[in-house]
C-alpha cells in the first residue's frame, strides 16, 4: 500500500466519522452533510483509480 493510498483511506474514514456525527445531531446542517458526502465520494473515486492502477486494471469493488 502506498503512502498516498493510506492517507486517502484515513481521510475517507475521518470524513465518514464527521458525516456520521453531523447526521446524528439534533438539527444537522444539510449543506455540511451534502458537502461531506461529495468529498467522501470524490475520495472514494480517487481510491478506486489508485487501486486500479496498482492492480494493473483488475476490477475493484469498494464498500459504500
Amino acid at each position: 500500500m502506498t503512502a498516498r493510498l493510506y492517507r486517502l483511506i484515513e481521510l475517507h474514514q475521518r470524513i465518514d466519522e464527521t458525516l456520521r456525527r453531523e447526521i446524528n445531531r439534533r438539527a444537522p446542517d444539510q449543506l455540511k452533510v451534502v458537502t461531506l458526502k461529495m468529498r467522501k465520494l470524490r475520495i472514494k473515486h480517487l481510491l478506486a483509480r489508485l487501486h486500479l492502477r496498482q492492480l494493473g486494471g483488475q476490477r475493484l469493488l469498494l464498500p459504500a
